[in-house]
């Protein structure tokens, strides 16, 4: 006798792989069990409004933003520190583009040589690298000749700060 392998037939492979791959996935099913996969909780069914409920709940803003009515009051303008602070800093704290520093006097004797009126005036159209309203177009001409009077003051002027405008009279209610 012969030891020698004279190949599967095709019956013999049609048998063997599909037992093969069922005992694989029967291994494969027991290990799941033991180790608790197949004791997974079932998935509830939710409603449809409760999943909208959800997920509106999820994606809701954290906070919100109320833009107060223009109407609000007759506007008062920023005092020229305010103004200063919040704009002009940037660059004149700084000597940024070459703006006068704040304080230096050397550098602001020229410009305060030149006037009041016409510090003002290159304040509100802009002048070389500084833009017009030291690029806050929200500025009225008042507070920008608040912040030009603070800051010269403040570097060797002794300009007078102009007087604030008087809000629009209100009509008296009928009597």
């Amino acid at each position: 006798m012969s030891n020698e392998y004279k190949g599967s037939t095709l019956w013999q492979l049609i048998l063997v792989i599909p037992g093969a791959i069922l005992a694989f996935t029967l291994i494969i099913s027991l290990i799941a069990k033991s180790y608790g996969v197949a004791n997974a909780p079932a998935v509830a069914v939710v409603e449809p409004a409760a999943v909208t409920a959800a997920s509106d709940e999820n994606i809701k803003p954290e906070a919100t933003v109320e833009v107060a009515a223009a109407d609000a009051g007759p506007h008062v303008d920023k005092s020229g520190e305010e103004v200063v602070k919040a704009v002009c800093a940037m660059c004149h704290g700084a000597g940024l583009m070459n703006a006068p520093k704040i304080g230096d006097k050397g550098q602001w004797a020229p410009r305060i040589a030149q006037g009041y009126d016409l510090l003002v005036k290159h304040a509100i159209d802009g002048i070389r690298s500084m833009p017009a309203r030291g690029g806050n177009p929200a500025l009225t001409d008042g507070e920008i000749a608040n912040a030009v009077v603070n800051m010269a003051n403040a570097s060797g002027a002794s300009f007078k700060a102009p007087a604030p405008k008087a809000a629009a009279a209100e009509p008296a209610p009928a009597k």
